[in-house]
């Protein structure tokens, strides 16, 4: 087989897999949408409208990895579930965030919101566009254990699967109430930041998904854990260069208002960096504790911060330990004794996650 030969076939079988996905979490959604309309019609647009598909893909290619064999439908309905944790996160997220838009639409929250001023509703529209948020992030957590119970895979291998989801599902969220931690106590260390990157998306972003999916396989202890440890180095680079993203991003690819990380105040490796490397600059330490902590930034001030952060090398060293991140990644990945198409693909996958630019 050719070498572009050999490309074709893996990318057929990636979007083969992502046909699979797609209409797998539409119907699973389409035979749950009577059981909480308005809730589950919110759910549905947030799923349907886009995303990357990033956990399920990784799942997939972990059970790949792991020698996974037949049933695949019942290993594609599984990673539906992954599908729906992740919403859970988004829409959670946005609420703790006020992030207004979501993939380029209203935020859950807002759309809620906008119903309710739209319609007159009494009392605050804003608290009850948070609080159907929030159900609506219930709701898809509730069914992301469903869809794994019940899509049809052997009893063991459901049993295999179960630790790696307990674990996930838990260490989503303790990552996010650590980050919520980190603005409350004004935390500014390195090893706080790098903290919650792992737990709260390289954890559940790469590692467990994959680690799920080789469990789904049966994979031997070796090959789990060569896909945990590239799993965690390339989750965590994941979160770096999604930090980027959320200073430096184009509003236009990314579906959110330019330097929205800065408009939250959030306290990422970024900027943990720039406030260590800032020491003895009076000066900058204000401009970058203003973005932290007024809770309202200009566009002014997110271009004086962007300027500084690449001033301050802040930037160059996020992107000096993306690289170094990838590197052990992939060293990891090279241990494991897998199919070469599992392989290649999850040293795409890799690719892809670092230099990513949506």
């Amino acid at each position: 087989m050719s070498l572009l030969t050999s490309v074709d076939a893996r990318t057929s079988q990636v979007d083969d897999f992502r046909v699979l996905l797609d209409g797998a979490l539409h119907d699973f959604l389409l035979a749950r949408q009577d059981l909480a309309p308005e809730l589950a019609a919110e759910l549905r647009e947030l799923i349907l409208a886009g995303g990357k598909r990033i956990r399920p893909t990784f799942a997939w290619w972990g059970w790949r990895a792991g020698g996974g064999s037949p049933p695949v439908d019942a290993v594609v309905q599984a990673m539906v579930a992954l599908e729906l944790l992740q919403c859970c996160a988004l829409v959670h997220d946005d609420v703790m965030d006020r992030s207004a838009t979501r993939r380029g639409k209203p935020s859950v929250h807002e759309s809620f919101a906008a119903r309710h001023r739209r319609e007159r509703w009494a009392a605050s529209a804003r608290q009850y566009g948070d609080s159907a948020a929030i159900l609506v992030g219930d709701l898809a957590l509730a069914w992301a254990d469903d869809a794994l119970v019940t899509a049809g895979l052997p009893a063991d291998a459901l049993s295999r699967a179960w630790g790696p989801w307990q674990a996930m599902r838990t260490e989503m969220i303790m990552g996010q109430h650590l980050d919520l931690l980190a603005v409350a106590r004004r935390e500014e260390s390195l090893e706080h930041a790098v903290r919650v990157a792992a737990l709260k998306t390289a954890a559940y972003t790469v590692e467990r998904p994959l680690h799920l999916g080789a469990a789904l396989a049966g994979a031997d202890d070796d090959v789990v854990d060569c896909l945990r440890a590239y799993g965690h180095d390339i989750g965590v680079a994941f979160q770096l260069r999604d930090d980027l993203m959320g200073v430096f991003g184009d509003s236009s690819v990314t579906g959110k208002p330019v330097g929205e990380d800065l408009r939250e105040g959030k306290r990422t490796p970024l900027m943990s960096i720039a406030l260590s490397r800032a020491q003895g600059r009076p000066a900058a330490q204000r401009l970058l504790r203003r973005c932290l902590e007024s809770g309202t930034v200009s566009d002014r001030t997110v271009d004086d911060v962007r300027a500084l952060l690449v001033e301050l090398g802040a930037v160059a060293a996020v992107e000096k330990h993306i690289e170094k991140l990838a590197g052990t990644g992939m060293a990891a990945l090279d241990r494991a004794a897998i199919p070469s198409d599992a392989r290649h693909e999850l040293m795409r996958l890799a690719d892809r996650a670092v230099t990513r630019t949506t």
